[in-house]
């Protein structure tokens, strides 16, 4: 069985668990996991867990993640983006300066209340499930955070930005609320996804370009392994004589574990001296340099799983 990440780059037409699917396929292999759900009409970096990095999709899915969006003014649709029924249109009579001074003030935190056509639930039920049966309930704005907006063409009605954003933000609604503070309405026209945590479209592959690695047997020097999604984590080695307790899932003593020397350390030949507090978490290997998972550090620099990948 195949464990790692593979970077897709989805492409317009394929809806997230279409692309699962078709990897399966591909692979030969049914576990594997998305990410985070793209629209069937947006592009861009879909991550895509494989075999024991399927553990992973729930903490990707919550990092940040990178946009570059097309918003049309002086329309409004059901949907919040342009595949949508059109409930209304408006004169567009804002300036350059205004709409980019309108997006720009998003920036930060702000309640946003998410589209009825989304994969959210409410009381048990997808919203676009009700939305298709022509319901239309009321949602609780949630809290959203942009961490930046770089407005980079505007050609009215249309204006391209990128906007690097938190878990939960829901681009189409950002369009919406953008156009509503203009005056004229909005919605989505564009969407590529960039990047997720250290997932960048640059590197993304199709699933066609897969298909052919995998006829070329290459396919295995493009998984990216999973321990690599925590490199900004130390990393501590388990003596030979903790590995039964390690395997077992057991939290981990002080005295059966070494901590990794920081490069200069290294370099210079001392013995690097941590101070790490109750909370942090750390990469832990067996002895043998083999990625067990992610661990916590407890009272007593005792480790306690956190996520396994055994």
């Amino acid at each position: 069985m195949i464990s790692g990440i593979l970077n897709i780059k989805k492409e317009a037409g394929f809806t997230s668990h279409d692309v699962v699917a078709k990897l399966r396929g591909i692979v030969h292999q049914k576990k594997i996991g998305h990410t985070g759900t793209l629209d069937p009409d947006a592009t861009g970096v879909l991550p895509v867990c494989l075999g024991k990095a399927t553990k992973l999709c729930d903490i990707i899915g919550d990092w940040d993640k990178t946009y570059e969006a097309v918003l049309l003014l002086g329309k409004e649709t059901d949907t919040e983006d342009t595949s949508g029924k059109i409930l209304e249109e408006k004169e567009v009579t804002v300036t350059e300066e205004e709409i980019q001074n309108i997006i720009l003030s998003f920036q930060g935190t702000y309640d946003q209340i998410p589209p009825m056509y989304s994969a959210k639930k409410v009381n048990g039920k997808k919203l676009y499930e009700l939305a298709r049966q022509g319901i239309v309930i009321e949602r609780k704005p949630c809290p959203v955070t942009l961490s930046s907006i770089h407005i980079k063409k505007i050609e009215l009605p249309y204006v391209t930005f990128e906007v690097t954003c938190s878990k939960g933000t829901y681009i189409r609604s950002l369009c919406r609320d953008i156009g509503v503070k203009a005056g004229c309405g909005g919605c989505m026209a564009g969407l590529i996804r960039t990047r997720v945590s250290s997932f960048r479209i640059e590197e993304g592959f199709t699933l066609s370009e897969v298909e052919e690695m995998r006829d070329r047997d290459t396919l295995s020097e493009h998984i990216i392994p999973v321990d690599k999604v925590f490199l900004h984590l130390p990393a501590v080695f388990v003596k030979e004589k903790g590995e039964k307790l390690l395997y077992n899932g057991n939290p981990i003593a002080v005295d059966l574990y070494e901590k990794e020397p920081s490069a200069e350390r290294q370099n210079a030949n001392e013995k690097q001296e941590y101070i790490y507090t109750v909370g942090d978490r750390v990469r832990v290997y067996d002895s043998h340099h083999n990625f067990i998972g992610i661990y916590q550090l407890q009272e007593n620099q005792v480790l306690k799983p956190y996520k396994l990948f055994l």
